[in-house]
């Protein structure tokens, strides 16, 4: 099991991550794993452009009693599953609402206790009107569904990321896109949604045809060794969710951050596949050693 992750800045802090979640959306296809990225638009203040999972930033209301007394899973239980003793009982919980709340708001997927076909696109016409995630749910009178998404992994950004004007400590978890639902992107925080195979995503990218932030990188290379949801979700819960605070180091070839089990990383143990550098160069984290350097 992974060390107890790192403890978060605090909020009064003007230069502290802010807390997030995203949710990497997973399906199996014909061709092996599928998952979900989401187009920012150009004009975005962060990774304008770029092909994402969805999430966004925590918000107050995630942490309301009427959405958490809406989860069939105890505050307790969800923190424990985050693995970060010293993280607040409440604020865990929220991050799980958070990671939901997200999902459905810039996807129209619906992660709620029997959620049929039916009901998701009365939920997403709701949210059309305008009805907020807390509404939707009290209209339905339906209940959050934890066990359909596991923890990932917990990505906080350094001070000096220069490619992000503001700092997130992002919990990512993964979740498979419910039977007889949809994606239906929300056009004011998405331009484009789409499915892909981690491999051939992670060549476009090497190819300059597609953006991506270095989570998203490094999460599709991981993910890339799996061939099904469920190998995906299983392995998710057989260890707590790493802490990866990427540590930028100036190099003869370069800029590269580096990434624990990285000789030049303060963390020596591993938190996962891949690389544990990568080098930055116009915007872009590539491993020094190749593409194949991604799957070794």
């Amino acid at each position: 099991m992974t060390a107890p992750a790192e403890t978060t800045a605090p909020l009064t802090d003007p230069a502290a991550p802010r807390p997030a979640s995203s949710l990497v959306l997973l399906r199996d296809g014909p061709n092996g794993l599928e998952v979900l990225l989401l187009q920012r638009p150009a004009e975005d203040r962060v990774l304008a452009g770029a092909h994402v999972f969805p999430g966004g930033k925590l918000d107050a209301e995630d942490a309301h009693d009427d959405l958490l007394n809406r989860i069939d899973a105890s505050p307790q239980a969800l923190h424990a599953r985050l693995g970060e003793p010293e993280l607040d009982v409440r604020e865990a919980a929220a991050l799980f609402v958070a990671a939901i709340r997200e999902t459905f708001e810039e996807t129209g997927v619906l992660l709620v206790r029997d959620a049929s076909a039916a009901l998701s696109e009365r939920a997403r016409a709701m949210r059309r009107e305008g009805q907020g995630f807390g509404e939707v749910l009290r209209a339905l009178d339906v209940r959050l569904d934890p066990s359909t998404i596991q923890p990932w992994s917990r990505w906080i950004t350094p001070k000096m990321a220069s490619a992000m004007r503001k700092r997130f400590d992002t919990r990512f978890f993964v979740a498979c896109l419910p039977a007889g639902q949809t994606v239906e992107h929300d056009p004011r925080e998405a331009v484009g949604s789409t499915w892909v195979l981690p491999r051939p995503a992670l060549q476009r990218y090497w190819d300059r045809g597609i953006d991506f932030a270095a989570p998203q990188v490094m999460t599709l290379a991981h993910l890339s060794r799996f061939s099904s949801v469920s190998d995906t979700l299983a392995h998710a819960a057989t260890r707590l969710p790493p802490t990866i605070r990427p540590h930028p180091v100036e190099t003869p070839a370069g800029r590269v951050v580096c990434y624990p089990g990285d000789p030049e990383h303060p963390v020596a143990q591993r938190a996962m596949p891949g690389p544990t550098r990568l080098l930055v160069t116009e915007g872009r984290f590539l491993p020094e050693a190749g593409f194949e350097a991604w799957f070794n």
